[in-house]
């Protein structure tokens, strides 16, 4: 019969300080990653002119006279920019997700000439920088009259552009049995009910981890949003809060940092409403 098993001594027990220390390490490294937001959060609710005077988290003073004064500032109440923003960043997101998935199941399941070299082609595009391809863009897009539209802006997603989500729906749709489409073409499937009814429900982790990149690198382009919306009534939200400073006189830090924390709601959102998926979508992106 067997003696049952005696505890083990205290001191003989394995030490676990370093993984105190590990945890204690990455509590550090995680509040210097979020003082910037902190910081902001509570210069939103500083009055303006202690904001710098008082650089600490705690304010002396606590106002919300920054949001009500923000939400007013510009031509426009600030609501009007967010749905500026909303209308650009919806359009690309759900052009991005059509586009891009027809064309990684091109890429995935059919054949057709010059496949591999193609592939090849897009994949090299990802290393080309965006500052190189913007000057002609703009050119084209000025010649075609489309400068001060949300088109500039929304085209590149159309036409399946962002060559980093083409390949991360390749990469997930080649992880998917074969056998699926096999069975599908038996029943009588064509490629588009197969792509529809098969392959698109399995590639949620991909279309989340795609809505979710685009919808906060579109809602944050500050840069392509500056560049071709001059109309002061098409401006969305990064230009808005670029109007809060003036390099000739005094700027609005107070109002600009509290509608910078009403900007960030909808990103916050959408990244813990799609979370779950985004993880799925990125751990299985390399397998095969």
């Amino acid at each position: 019969m067997a003696t049952p098993s005696r505890p083990v001594p205290v001191l003989f027990r394995p030490f676990r300080g370093g993984r105190v220390a590990k945890h204690i390490l990455l509590i550090g490294f995680g509040l210097v990653m979020l003082y910037p937001l902190l910081w902001m959060i509570s210069s939103s609710l500083k009055p303006e002119e202690i904001i710098f005077r008082e650089p600490g988290l705690w304010p002396s003073q606590v106002t919300l006279e920054n949001y009500t004064e923000g939400w007013y500032a510009l031509k426009h109440p600030f609501g009007y920019y967010l749905w500026n923003s909303a209308v650009i960043t919806g359009i690309s997101v759900v052009a991005n997700l059509v586009a891009c998935s027809l064309a990684a199941y091109a890429f995935a399941r059919l054949s057709f000439p010059l496949k591999s070299f193609w592939f090849a082609i897009m994949l090299g595009t990802i290393m080309l920088p965006h500052h190189v391809t913007i000057v002609p863009q703009y050119i084209m897009f000025s010649e075609l009259d489309l400068i001060n539209t949300i088109w500039p802006l929304v085209m590149p997603k159309i036409l399946a552009t962002d060559a980093f989500f083409v390949f991360l729906m390749v990469q997930f749709i080649r992880t998917l049995p074969r056998e699926l489409d096999e069975a599908a073409e038996i029943d009588g499937a064509g490629y588009w009910r197969i792509f529809i009814r098969v392959v698109m429900p399995l590639c949620m982790p991909a279309l989340a981890t795609t809505a979710i990149f685009t919808f906060i690198w579109t809602w944050n382009d500050f840069l392509s949003q500056l560049l071709y919306l001059n109309n002061p009534d098409n401006f969305t939200v990064p230009v808005a809060l670029r109007t809060f400073l003036d390099a000739s006189s005094d700027s609005s830090w107070g109002p600009m940092f509290a509608m910078s924390i009403i900007a960030l709601g909808p990103i916050f959102g959408f990244f813990l409403a799609g979370q779950k998926y985004l993880i799925r979508g990125v751990a299985t992106t390399g397998l095969k």
